[in-house]
């Protein structure tokens, strides 16, 4: 089992545990970086092994700050990530809004479990989200991928705690200097 190194920076939230809220800032320099680590040019097994960055941070934001990042949020991320990446106008769009919504609808439900089930939960719903683009694909004609097609959304449940651990850092940092 994975852990994170014991220390009160990596230390997960529990549910008890009260949290400052993060800056507008902070969230919108997330989205951007894991927009931009999700256009690093990959090839082969390496890109199907590629967590799908973006939707894990609009996933984590989306559970943790519901009434910020929302349906309309997810929609336009998705609608950037179709224009950037050449893809059927809406796709993602589509996907990542279904991912929103439910991200919303679950937030309470999947903050109240330990992390490796919160990755369980976390696994559901980005299978479902890429399950939406792929038959939105098929629907315009597109070929059948391999079953490797579900190792990124693998990869992005596995590296969940990490994601949480640092995405949390910031919002307390305060507690750790009191």
């Amino acid at each position: 089992m994975f852990h994170l190194p014991d220390s009160p920076l990596f230390r997960i939230a529990r549910p008890e545990d009260i949290l400052l809220a993060p800056k507008p800032w902070f969230v919108a320099i997330t989205l951007a970086l894991a927009f931009t680590v999700n256009l690093l040019p990959l090839s082969g097994f390496a890109l199907a092994l590629r967590p799908d960055f973006f939707a894990l941070v609009l996933l984590y934001w989306a559970i943790h700050q519901p009434r910020w990042i929302g349906i309309g949020v997810a929609w336009a991320c998705g609608l950037l990530t179709d224009v950037v990446e050449a893809n059927l106008f809406g796709q993602h769009a589509l996907a990542y809004a279904i991912l929103g919504f439910a991200a919303s609808y679950f937030h309470r439900r999947v903050l109240r479990f330990p992390l490796w089930q919160q990755a369980l939960h976390v696994l559901g719903l980005l299978l479902i989200t890429q399950m939406v683009v792929l038959v939105l694909r098929l629907m315009s004609g597109a070929t059948l991928p391999t079953a490797a097609i579900v190792l990124g959304s693998v990869s992005s449940a596995l590296i969940w705690p990490v994601v949480s651990a640092l995405l949390q850092w910031p919002q307390r940092v305060r507690s750790l200097l009191d």
